[in-house]
């Protein structure tokens, strides 16, 4: 453990005087490419031990044992040798690896994690330091495996800071709370369709080892996740992040889960829970929306999202979907008829609103956690406000959010009562009948009274006042309907 103090903080310095690398987010992708090759070498001493048979898809002279660890002998590759290696072998190698359907999946990751990887780095010298540090530690030493875990989730969390790299990564406390309301049970299989650096798989992953008890529950939870990601830098860290947690054979897939026809998916596809943060503030372009049906097809990625969601949730199964405040208060008609079908053929039972710096510092758009389960219409839904801790006016690099802030909201979920503070609505159970006939599919209810001062990045600004334009208007066309309804005309 004691050579794992400040291992990113060596890094971190030594990549500093690389003329090759441009800010955290190509720091933190070179980093990642050569922990993969580290953590995967490491995997294959297992598999190597389990099966004397067992063949590496990777040349023995870009095996990770074979170019990069330094027995301080004095022969290990540096400088302009290291750097040509890595450029002209390594790399080329990696990418066009011999791989089809019928590759198992622990070999076929190494091909797809590098299809679109960098090196950023131009001086060998320093690339040979940094394999150094990586090295250190053993991997085949439980509690220090377990340590590096802890490190490399750090180096996730970073993300959050490093530009806009943040998309890719959900507070830990955000996915450890959904997977704990969500309730794992062994045999089950959760979906991520943005899996991103493959948060919400782990997160659920800790929440059913405490099921595990015999070798079948293992062989189960072992299978019990699969993600789709279309962006090759978190598709590595994701595969790197379920090595490090032990699953062998990491489901997942470098895919875009918007190309495909949601009405093609058929009960193979399917899953019991869906567990996912889908990515929000983009437009999608026209042939993406071609996969969709005429009254679904949204420009919005995240109502996109939705629909596939619904569409590959099984009967009886259920999911936990975060969302920004545009989906909930968004009267257009795409997003009204992705509401009809969520209302109409899905139980939308809980609504968790929470604040606005949970996201901090990548975005300050305030976000939801959408459950719901496909066991029939709903009937009614909880809406629950999640207040910003005491002494906390925003939540930040310093003083992030923690899974103990969502302790009221645990407590409340099972012994549910309606709840106001200081006259405004906390926490409120809506019939659907309200929901769809009364309020016409505006489901921002139990929102945040009181507007605090906070600085945000501008094109986050423009993002938040287009939404508080959109609510302006849908509240004006809800107030007009009214009228026209007293005064005997038709309503739109």
């Amino acid at each position: 453990m004691s050579n794992l103090t400040g291992f990113v903080k060596r890094l971190r310095n030594i990549m500093r005087n690389d003329a090759g690398i441009n800010g955290d987010a190509q720091r933190i992708e070179q980093i990642v490419w050569i922990l993969f090759l580290k953590v995967y070498d490491g995997k294959e001493r297992d598999w190597e031990w389990e099966d004397e048979a067992y063949q590496s898809i990777i040349p023995q002279p870009c095996r990770w044992r074979n170019w990069a660890a330094d027995d301080r002998s004095g022969t290990a590759m540096t400088g302009d040798t290291l750097l040509d290696f890595v450029n002209n072998t390594l790399f080329p190698t990696l990418k066009t690896l011999p791989v089809n359907a019928d590759t198992p999946i622990r070999k076929a990751v190494v091909q797809t994690t590098f299809a679109d990887a960098n090196n950023y780095m131009k001086d060998g010298v320093l690339l040979r330091q940094v394999i150094n540090v990586i090295d250190e530690p053993d991997l085949s030493d439980y509690q220090e495996s377990h340590a590096f875990s802890k490190i490399y989730e750090s180096i996730l969390k970073e993300l959050q800071s490093a530009g806009a790299a943040g998309e890719f990564y959900t507070p830990r406390p955000v996915t450890d709370f959904m997977a704990q309301m969500i309730r794992p049970r062994i045999g089950e299989r959760m979906a991520d369709l943005a899996c991103g650096t493959g948060g919400f798989m782990t997160s659920w992953l800790k929440e059913l080892k405490k099921q595990v008890k015999t070798t079948q529950d293992e062989q189960e939870y072992r299978a019990s996740v699969c993600g789709v990601e279309k962006k090759q830098f978190p598709y590595m860290l994701c595969v790197t992040n379920l090595l490090l947690h032990d699953l062998d054979d990491p489901r997942v897939y470098h895919e875009n889960s918007l190309l495909r026809d949601v009405l093609d998916y058929t009960e193979e596809d399917q899953v019991e829970v869906v567990l996912m943060n889908p990515p929000y503030g983009g437009n999608e372009k026209a042939d993406v929306k071609n996969h969709f049906p005429a009254d679904l097809a949204s420009g919005e990625t995240a109502d996109l999202f939705m629909s596939v969601i619904m569409y590959r949730l099984k009967k009886g199964g259920r999911a936990a979907v975060i969302l920004p405040d545009g989906f909930l208060f968004g009267t257009d008609n795409t997003k009204v008829n992705i509401k009809k079908k969520l209302l109409g053929e899905f139980n939308l039972h809980t609504v968790i609103r929470m604040p606005s710096s949970v996201f901090s510092p990548y975005t300050g758009i305030t976000t939801n956690i959408l459950f719901f389960d496909r066991t029939g219409p709903t009937k009614e839904t909880w809406f629950y406000r999640l207040d910003m801790p005491e002494g906390y006016r925003h939540f930040n690099k310093s003083r992030p959010m923690r899974l103990e802030h969502f302790a009221p909201a645990a407590a409340w979920w099972d012994d549910r009562q309606e709840l106001s503070v200081d006259g405004f609505d906390k926490a409120k159970r809506f019939t659907v009948r309200q929901l769809t006939k009364e309020l016409k599919y505006n489901l921002d209810q139990c929102g945040y009274p009181h507007e605090e001062e906070e600085i945000l990045d501008p094109m986050d600004l423009i993002h938040r006042y287009e939404e508080q334009r959109t609510a302006l208007n849908a509240e004006i066309d809800q107030v007009l309907d009214r009228i026209t309804a007293m005064l005997g005309g038709e309503t739109q």
